[in-house]
């Protein structure tokens, strides 16, 4: 498998000690860029997707991030394998489904990856773990600057980056935080909250971005607007309404343990046993009992330790995950199985319950 090497190597994204909030999962910039000279991916012809592809290949994989990373063209990888970069936040879908002449380069503790003839020529992203957008920014302009030096960009005084969707002119930037927010949904406020955000001019998305579901209280946000703004301000103005965000889930949090906690740690045991019991799981029930006893990590009814495994376990018990480590192609309903027995021998070291912890019974 071309892929391999990336479960070789720890990855950072599922390590939270760089970032004190624990309500942010992570933290990714993405910067779309094109040549010039060459056609957008999408009107270019095979033969000029080639040519752009193995000549970006080259130059991206010796940058220093990149150095002893994965090197991949999208005609050469498994409809699993492709599957599983998506799940892991590697690849984008569109690019999964991309013609010849498309790939990326992934570094090897996979907190850095460029597409290749995605929607545009060049997709670059740089992911933390946590709350930390300020790094994400200060890595990922430093992997932009080394590759404008080898490549000439599409760029316009007035208009900023050339990119080929026009919602993405100007800076070319999206930066999100992946975020979990179980008390908003809990108390039915989500809706409410997500109304407030795209009056702000940010979007709100499910974990696998634009058309996915929110599996286990998890949603990305963004920002929407690129144009007429400096990266330092998109920055700057996300970080404030996460931080509004970060305020409101704490706030839901204290009054469902003040209203009845006895309810709330009931969800948290009920999860925590189907977990350890169930025998099928469905991706979506996973996800959600995976979030509640993440909850129970935030409110000390497990241990603060158990709370990367939980991380870890979110990306791990997605279907191409689980048919990796099966080592076969199975239907779903082998897979639930599969993932039940899976997560019952990653919940069996977890202790029980403290339901004393918090002062709260």
């Amino acid at each position: 498998m071309k892929i391999a090497p990336l479960f070789e190597v720890p990855t950072e994204l599922a390590d939270p000690s760089g970032s004190k909030c624990a309500i942010v999962l992570t933290t990714r910039i993405r910067l779309a860029r094109n040549l010039t000279g060459s056609p957008f991916p999408g009107w270019a012809k095979e033969a000029q997707r080639s040519a752009m592809l193995a000549e970006s290949l080259a130059v991206v994989a010796e940058l220093p991030q990149m150095k002893k990373g994965l090197s991949l063209t999208v005609d050469e990888l498994s409809d699993l394998e492709k599957q599983i970069l998506v799940e892991r936040h590697l690849i984008s879908r569109e690019l999964s489904n991309a013609k010849r002449g498309a790939g990326v380069v992934i570094s090897r503790d996979q907190s850095a990856a460029v597409m290749i003839n995605e929607e545009d020529h060049l997709r670059i992203q740089v992911m933390r773990a946590g709350f930390q957008l300020k790094k994400a920014w200060n890595a990922i302009n430093t992997i932009d600057s080394e590759l404008e030096e080898k490549l000439n960009y599409a760029f316009s005084p007035t208009l900023g980056y050339l990119t080929a969707c026009p919602t993405n002119l100007g800076t070319g930037m999206r930066a999100s935080a992946m975020m979990h927010l179980p008390a908003l949904v809990i108390s039915s406020q989500m809706e409410k909250v997500v109304r407030a955000v795209n009056q702000l001019g940010m979007a709100v998305r499910g974990l696998f971005g634009e058309g996915s579901d929110a599996s286990g209280s998890i949603f990305q946000i963004s920002n929407q607007t690129t144009l007429g703004e400096s990266e330092e301000d998109i920055i700057k103005r996300l970080s404030s309404v996460l931080n509004t965000i970060i305020e409101h889930e704490l706030n839901a949090r204290a009054k469902l343990l003040e209203a009845d906690s006895s309810k709330l740690f009931d969800k948290i045991g009920r999860a925590f046993g189907i977990l350890q019991n169930g025998r099928l799981l469905t991706s979506a029930e996973a996800m959600n009992l995976l979030s509640l006893v993440r909850l129970g990590v935030d409110l000390n009814v497990f241990p603060e330790v158990r709370r990367p495994v939980i991380d870890r376990l979110f990306i791990e018990a997605q279907p191409g995950h689980i048919q990796y480590a099966a080592h076969g192609a199975f239907e779903s309903a082998r897979r639930d199985q599969l993932r039940a027995q899976f997560l019952r021998t990653e919940i069996a070291s977890f202790g029980p319950p403290d339901f004393n912890v918090t002062g709260k019974n």
